[in-house]
């Protein structure tokens, strides 16, 4: 008792007052660290990983903003997506949208922004120049034109439509534009194994609530832009 009394008398008040002051902190601390994953969680999709669509937009107009006319946008729609559920189990369909979304990732690289924005849809900006753009369009699709292999063993045949859009073919940095003009390029190239880079007819193309006209999700009585 003497001893443990001799070394609180060493301590002193001051020095006791700031350890008893640190013990919440050290709560509070752990309580911000799991808010925060709790927080990155939300910003991503469950099932490939990938950014929902607010942060794949935040990250999307950054770069848009940082560089300029050196940005692509790129949209891709798996096809006969809808097949692969009702053929081979909803199962098998998780695994190609995982699959496409990690094939997504390593094309695009780091410090892009690549999302999920619903269902078979995703959507990639990245920095690219436009003397690249082509040549890089076309290795991404043959990278999600290449079967997935499912943890049972059985092989499932993909394909997906890819349309781009660049900031100097549209005349806009606006995202919003942008994807719906690479929309209208992804539906010109549907089914047909090839990218299509947007030129001004794609910027012309009418479009219901922010949508190509026509595509699955828009309403015939909204405004077109």
């Amino acid at each position: 008792m003497d001893s443990v009394l001799r070394v609180q008398g060493r301590i002193g008040p001051r020095t006791l007052l700031i350890t008893t002051a640190a013990l919440p902190l050290t709560g509070w601390t752990v309580h911000a660290l799991a808010l925060h994953r709790r927080l990155a969680a939300t910003r991503k999709d469950p099932l490939t990983g990938l950014m929902r669509r607010d942060a794949y937009t935040a990250r999307a107009r950054r770069l848009l903003a940082r560089h300029g006319d050196n940005v692509a946008v790129v949209l891709i729609d798996q096809d006969h997506f809808k097949a692969v559920n009702d053929t081979m189990g909803h199962a098998a369909g998780d695994a190609v949208l995982a699959a496409t979304a990690a094939r997504l990732t390593a094309w695009a690289g780091p410090r892009a922004a690549v999302g999920r924005l619903g269902g078979d849809e995703f959507a990639v900006v990245l920095e690219l120049p436009a003397t690249r753009l082509e040549q890089r369009l076309a290795q991404l699709v043959r990278m999600l034109h290449t079967p997935v292999v499912l943890e049972d063993g059985r092989t499932v045949d993909v394909a997906a439509s890819v349309g781009a859009a660049t900031p100097a073919a549209v005349g806009s940095r606006d995202l919003s534009l942008l994807q719906r003009t690479a929309d209208a390029a992804l539906y010109d190239g549907k089914h047909s194994g090839h990218a299509i880079v947007a030129d001004a007819a794609h910027v012309a193309v009418p479009s219901v609530n922010g949508r190509r006209a026509g595509r699955p999700g828009t309403a015939v009585w909204g405004r077109a832009a």
